[in-house]
């Protein structure tokens, strides 16, 4: 990628699966450092254009263009991705700092084998995330917030210029979805990066968004939070009325066909 070229093009895109149309005509271009939210209910395709930018899946039409190059199966390492908050099981015996390890050197083939500066690296990781106080424990030991700040460590080992973050604050409270909110919105403003956030709740990202892409019906739009989060506009994109109410500064869209709430989006894929 060129200095100030786009981090993420996707044009005409359109992706089909059972016989329907997740989404198409999707033309979507990130700037750097900018911060797009994914919204939309069950089943609209948020967790499957991850995966199409990752090479996973195959477009049903279009193109993908990430950090200047067309999307590829066998990846591109200034990508980074963020999956889910899933707990590892308690067993696991790895350290947290040998989770962040594997975004260093876990991508080589065969047994990892430490070259000069992969420690000072992975320590480096450790305290931009925040983790000096359990890096060294067991990692199945350490809480849901704790192993998703090494997962953003993790994702961060290659200065990505484009960051792919799947539904990361899913199961975390309050002040571990506003810790994993800060990393991802620092790293965008200290590197230029660009994000792309799938979320089922808006809020805890609210404040750092630039654009939201809400993904519905097999239709899409796209615009800022205030264009996008009005309920003319969610009522056309559903095609059934659809209220965003703003109550104790939080926001949630009534109404929505297979979504109650803003905050109970789920998508349907899991990769």
């Amino acid at each position: 990628m060129t200095p100030g070229g786009s981090p993420l093009v996707i044009t005409s895109a359109a992706l089909r699966r059972g016989g329907r149309d997740l989404w198409s005509g999707l033309d979507l271009t990130v700037a750097p450092g900018e911060l797009i939210a994914v919204l939309g209910p069950s089943g609209a395709g948020k967790t499957t254009l991850l995966r199409a930018i990752l090479g996973l899946d195959r477009l049903s039409s279009g193109r993908i263009e990430a950090l200047g190059e067309p999307v590829r199966r066998a990846g591109n390492r200034r990508i980074g991705y963020i999956p889910q908050q899933r707990p590892l099981p308690r067993d696991t015996s790895m350290r947290g700092r040998d989770l962040v390890a594997l975004g260093v050197d876990g991508h080589r083939f065969g047994l990892p084998v430490p070259r000069h500066g992969d420690r000072d690296r992975v320590d480096e990781l450790v305290v931009a995330v925040g983790a000096e106080g359990f890096a060294d424990r067991p990692v199945g030991m350490l809480s849901g917030g704790e192993q998703q700040r090494l997962r953003v460590g993790q994702a961060l080992a290659d200065d990505p210029r484009l960051l792919l973050c799947d539904e990361p604050l899913t199961s975390l409270d309050l002040a571990n979805q506003r810790a994993v909110v800060g990393l991802i919105d620092r790293h965008r403003r200290e590197t230029d990066a660009g994000v792309l956030l799938v979320t089922h709740d808006i809020n805890p990202v609210l404040s750092a968004v630039d654009r939201i892409l809400y993904l519905a019906n097999g239709a899409f739009t796209l615009g800022t939070p205030d264009e996008v989060l009005d309920s003319r506009v969610l009522s056309d994109l559903y095609g059934a009325p659809v209220h965003v109410l703003r109550a104790g500064g939080r926001l949630v869209v009534v109404g929505a066909p297979d979504a109650e709430a803003a905050h109970h989006h789920h998508d349907e894929v899991h990769g």
